[in-house]
């Protein structure tokens, strides 16, 4: 799994601007994938981003690259909050609210929609979306947009403009590390 992928993925979240992004990502090796997951860990951990192997699949990852520390403020919002505990995470640390997502993904069966919650949706969007089953949105971009559409298309313009300048600082050189803002 390559830095680059990384970057192109996840750089709002490098960024300390999201709470955290998912991509997929083919693989041989799932020892190899889990090595590399480990090193990035080592790294950017003290920068205050966690990056976890959440589900494999037919040779390929499903990764969630967050911060800790912005995943918890999200989750204990009222509405997030009451959202989780209508879905069985009731009560759990965001730690722990993030393994039972894992295992949610791992077992494939219906798809856990309240996953926006831990990528720093809206929770009326996350709501909206799941209550309307993806239809009837005002606005698609990042997600599909249930409650404020300025806002939502101010943070869409932002990741973008976020994305844009990481991936030309990394093709210039620059480091994950050095990409990756401390929290």
């Amino acid at each position: 799994m390559s830095e680059e992928l990384l970057v192109k993925h996840c750089s709002p979240t490098l960024a300390g601007i999201k709470t955290g992004n998912l991509f997929s990502v083919n693989f041989k090796n799932a020892d190899e994938l889990r090595a590399c997951v480990r090193d990035w860990n080592k790294a950017l951990s003290p920068k205050g981003l966690r990056i976890m192997p959440m589900r494999f699949d037919n040779g390929r990852a499903l990764i969630y690259v967050y911060r800790p520390s912005k995943l918890s403020k999200d989750l204990s919002e009222s509405l997030a909050g009451d959202m989780l505990n209508s879905f069985g995470y009731g009560g759990k640390t965001p730690e722990r609210c993030v393994s039972e997502l894992m295992k949610r993904l791992r077992r494939n069966e219906d798809f856990p929609h309240e996953i926006g919650l831990f990528l720093g949706y809206p929770p009326e969007d996350v709501k909206g979306f799941i209550e309307n089953k993806a239809c009837g949105c005002k606005y698609k971009g990042c997600w599909k947009v249930y409650g404020d559409e300025t806002a939502a298309r101010k943070t869409f313009a932002k990741y973008k403009k976020c994305t844009a300048i990481y991936c030309e600082l990394f093709k210039k050189g620059r480091s994950l590390d050095k990409l990756t803002v401390a929290a």
